[in-house]
Formats: structure tokens, C-alpha cells, sequence
């Protein structure tokens, strides 16, 4: 597991300015990218200091690797919460798939962020991708042992479907204009419960 960057304050002022880097390093490499985007941008679109930054994070590589890691625990802990009300597993990847769509409908830059990170930090890039699968797969874990859906290899299970939300998500959300989510999620699932069998 990868250690989380940045110092971690212990104050609630303390920890609202590193948020508030947080969220200003977000718009800036996402609209930006991560090369061109440097830490006075970020600390201009936070409206703090210049040495307020470097409290909190080392260099901007250490801004984009909390801010990857934050926004993974952040999509996670949204999905997680939406699914809690599912009837069964099944239920929860409907719901699960819709609440991730959602996150690129609204937060288009996080998506680029994570995809740049494949080549700005490939470590914290796998990091993102291997704790959401260990997490899935122990619920596809738990599922089986539910009996609510049947056995398989929850490893490779859990990285199919997440392929399918992630492209998915791309083709359908982000090069969409008006993206229909309710149209995709509802095709998705049907093929995710039944496959291509007839």
C-alpha cells in the first residue's frame, strides 16, 4: 500500500488550506496537465501563500501524488456509500457503475488526472487501480459466499468490471456531450448480470 504524501496537519485551519491546495492543484494540472501546471498557479488558484504550500507538500510531484491518492479514497468512499443500500451484489454493481459515471460527469478533470499519472507516476498510478480492485473483490468475495452471485476469480472479476466502468466512462461520458448515463448503466448491467449468452 502506498504511504500517503504531504505532511498531515492536526488542526481543522490546517487541515482546510492543505484541502484547499488540494482542490486548487486539481483544477490547475487538470486543466493544465501536469507539466505545464506549476506551484504558483496552484497556490494562486488556492489564494495562499507560496510558503503555505511547501507546510504541506515537498514539490508539486508531492501534490499530485496526494491528490491522485485523495481523489481514489474520495471515489471510493461515494461508491461505498451509495451501495450500502443495495438489496445484493448484484444491485450494488448497478449502482456502483452509476456512481462512478456520475464522478466523470462531474469531475471530468479527476479522470485526466488519474491518466496522466500512468506516465507522471506510474507507482501511484497502479496504487489507485490495485486498492480499488483489492477492495471489489473482496465484496465479489463476500457476494459469492452471500450466495448472490455465482463462484469465479474475484481478482480477475473485479479488474473486468472495472474496465468496463472505465472505458465505459470515457466513450460514454466524458467524449459525450449529453451523456445518457441512466441508458448506459441500464445495458451495462443487463450484460454484467447475463454476459452475451443467448
Amino acid at each position: 500500500m502506498t504511504k500517503t504524501a504531504g505532511t498531515i496537519p492536526k488542526t481543522a485551519r490546517g487541515k482546510e488550506r492543505r484541502a484547499k491546495i488540494l482542490v486548487a492543484a486539481e483544477q490547475v494540472i487538470g486543466e493544465k496537465g501536469f507539466v505545464a501546471a506549476s506551484i504558483a498557479d496552484i497556490t494562486r488558484a488556492a489564494d495562499t501563500a507560496m510558503g503555505t504550500f511547501y507546510i504541506y507538500f515537498k514539490s508539486k510531484d508531492e501534490v499530485f501524488r496526494e491528490l491522485v491518492l485523495d481523489m481514489g479514497r474520495k471515489t471510493r468512499a461515494q461508491a461505498a456509500e451509495r451501495i450500502e443500500a443495495a438489496q445484493d451484489r448484484l444491485e450494488a454493481e448497478r449502482i456502483g457503475l452509476e456512481a462512478y459515471l456520475t464522478v466523470i460527469r462531474d469531475r471530468p478533470m479527476q479522470y485526466s488526472i488519474v491518466e496522466e499519472a500512468r506516465f507522471v507516476d506510474p507507482e501511484i498510478y497502479r496504487s489507485y487501480y490495485t486498492e480499488f480492485a483489492q477492495a471489489y473483490a473482496q465484496q465479489l468475495d463476500e457476494a459469492v459466499e452471500a450466495r448472490e452471485i455465482s463462484a469465479g476469480d474475484a481478482e480477475i472479476r473485479a479488474w473486468a468490471l472495472m474496465g468496463v466502468a472505465k472505458t465505459l466512462g470515457e466513450r460514454f461520458v466524458l467524449w459525450d456531450d449529453s451523456p445518457d448515463i441512466e441508458r448506459v448503466v441500464t445495458e451495462a448491467h443487463r450484460f454484467i448480470c447475463n454476459g452475451l449468452a443467448p
